[in-house]
């Protein structure tokens, strides 16, 4: 008898957390979860390290939810041992609504996970959890910087002994070195080309040719340009002082002001570059307020105009560093 209580016990725990599940991933109704956690519950996930209690469980699964509105969840196995319980489960969604920033890229995932829960008196009292948005993200390809989820802290930096260097030196620092300029462009979903200046740009290899650029998530070209397959990267020229300045704008239309060609693989390709090249988008970094664009070279031309370059704030002519402002 004692055996046959502990298995209807064990059956009634196993069938309140699916019904919880199901209506809180599937539906929304993250209050499910009230009825069967205790108050003190606490989720921790084993991948980044992260604690949080029932309403930050709840904001993360509406937020996962707004992002991938047709998500399905499959409770796989539920095991219980005592005080002790794991569940195993799959989903499946669209990635059609931004997620932590992160624009979507209309992708479907596969994802699975598991929980390893501690019950008290019948209810979960705490989660170890292997799955989080950050491990959601990844199944999409879309990898990301350990600072990708931080709080961003825009006080500045302050001369102490703490070894950190204050705002004005870093800037100092940065003034110093000379970089050319870029423009990246792309096109949206409507196929009109997007496009921004750049100056974070590097080769990584010749063999594979790879190259990356860094974005700031806040430019208005970004979600087209993480959505895309192909990006197009432009050498500014000394020639091109105006046409820079219409990308580093806020212009609506800025491709209206600038004289381009599309490319081998349908990337809007400035006219008068110095070079032009188009790039297979192969990875994007998620870092705090940037991302960074890894991508491999499908097609390349060159220019007989001479490149610009960009230091402490200013533009020079390549051949006779004559300032350009």
């Amino acid at each position: 008898m004692q055996q046959q209580a502990v298995s209807s016990t064990r059956d009634h725990t196993k069938r309140i957390i699916m019904d919880a599940w199901s209506a809180a991933w599937d539906q929304g109704g993250v209050g499910a979860f009230d009825a069967i956690v205790t108050d003190d519950y606490e989720r921790r996930s084993t991948n980044s390290g992260h604690t949080t209690d029932v309403e930050g469980m709840k904001s993360e699964i509406l937020d996962i939810r707004s992002a991938f509105p047709d998500l399905e969840t499959v409770v796989d196995r539920i095991l219980i041992e005592g005080d002790e319980a794991a569940v195993y489960w799959h989903s499946t969604g669209t990635f059609t609504e931004p997620l932590n920033g992160v624009p979507p890229t209309g992708s479907t995932v596969a994802t699975h996970g598991s929980n390893f829960i501690t019950l008290r008196e019948g209810r979960i009292a705490r989660e170890e959890v292997t799955w989080d948005a950050r491990a959601l993200l990844a199944d999409l390809g879309l990898k990301s910087l350990s600072s990708a989820f931080e709080t961003h802290d825009v006080s500045p930096v302050v001369d102490n002994l703490s070894g950190n260097p204050s705002r004005e030196a870093l800037k100092a620092f940065n003034r110093q070195f000379i970089t050319g300029v870029t423009v990246v462009t792309t096109k949206d979903e409507q196929g009109k080309p997007r496009g921004l200046a750049v100056n974070s740009y590097n080769s990584v290899s010749l063999d594979p040719p790879l190259v990356l650029v860094c974005v700031q998530k806040t430019s208005s070209t970004y979600p087209a340009m993480f959505r895309a397959k192909h990006i197009g990267i432009n050498i500014v020229s000394r020639e091109q002082r105006e046409a820079l300045g219409v990308f580093a704008s806020k212009e609506k239309d800025k491709f209206a002001q600038v004289d381009w060609h599309e490319g081998e693989y349908g990337c809007p390709l400035i006219d008068g570059s110095s070079a032009s090249i188009e790039v297979e988008v192969k990875e994007r970094f998620q870092a705090l307020t940037h991302t960074v664009f890894i991508g491999r070279v499908r097609s390349a031309e060159a220019g007989e105009d001479q490149p610009m370059i960009y230091q402490a704030g200013k533009f020079y002519d390549s051949l006779d560093l004559e300032p350009l402002d």
